[in-house]
């Protein structure tokens, strides 16, 4: 028996459940391996999502972090976060951001996408909210998760950065390097994810049940994956509140789940 394949048309159409987000900045984290086989593979979702997110003068931005290693080398297309990623990274039409650890390629008007990605050249901070990721709120921007869950939303960083959370960033700065395209090198130093709690982002998902309370994912199928398209100032809110009645104590040292009496 011949398995069925997702095609670009199949995918957009799905896609269209969306359309009322179309002219927004859309931020994706995706598994392909949830999203099933694709004819073309990943370079046929990546289209389809460009195509789809970019009518009516959006964005579309897909994470290319490189914060594995100390040297950002933007004449590759390397990314250590997933296939798609890297597809994003290497395609002809992206603008890649200078991000020395957590870059993006963006997809758009080419105008709009300067201005979107122009505080990326100074960020000292993996999420800074001058940057990208500050900007899906200032923007009224989305996350759109594909097959992953709230503990690949890099935007939650930035969000804890915005409301100052402690115990989240070194008081120190890490050296990186950027090497650019004509091969020049350029160093960078930037505040570095606290290690009092490591890696605070696998208990992201803790955040899921309150952010359905007030509305902030809408869900849908991309392939074969279950998806959510949450959106980023609503996000912040519901953050914004759960730790204003938390006194701002620990919240995510640990994956029991968030009391409601913090965000009721």
């Amino acid at each position: 028996m011949v398995k069925a394949l997702w095609t670009k048309e199949k995918l957009i159409s799905q896609l269209e459940n969306f359309r009322h987000i179309r002219g927004k900045i859309v931020t994706v984290h995706t598994s392909l391996k949830v999203v099933g086989e694709i004819e073309g593979g990943g370079e046929t979702l990546l289209s389809a999502l460009i195509d789809f997110f970019t009518q009516d003068g959006g964005l579309l931005c897909v994470p290319t972090h490189t914060w594995d290693v100390d040297v950002y080398d933007r004449r590759e297309a390397y990314s250590c976060i997933g296939v798609l990623p890297r597809l994003a990274a290497a395609h002809p039409d992206s603008v890649r951001t200078m991000h020395p650890t957590h870059s993006m390629a963006v997809f758009g008007d080419r105008e709009k996408t300067e201005e979107f990605i122009n505080m990326e050249k100074t960020s000292d901070t993996p999420a800074n909210p001058l940057g990208c990721y500050g900007k899906l709120f200032a923007e009224d921007g989305y996350v759109l998760l594909i097959g992953v869950g709230q503990e690949k939303n890099t935007y939650l960083h930035c969000v804890e950065e915005m409301l100052n959370t402690p115990n989240r960033l070194t008081d120190y700065k890490v050296e990186k390097t950027i090497i650019h395209k004509d091969g020049t090198e350029e160093k960078r130093f930037l505040y570095w994810f606290d290690d009092k709690i490591p890696d605070v982002s696998v208990n992201f998902p803790k955040f899921e049940e309150p952010f359905r309370h007030y509305g902030c994912i809408e869900d849908g199928y991309i392939g074969n994956a279950k998806v959510q398209m949450c959106r980023a100032r609503k996000m912040y809110e519901v953050i914004a509140k759960i730790y204003k009645n938390n006194a701002f104590g620990e919240l995510l040292d640990n994956d029991l789940p968030i009391p409601q009496k913090l965000y009721l």
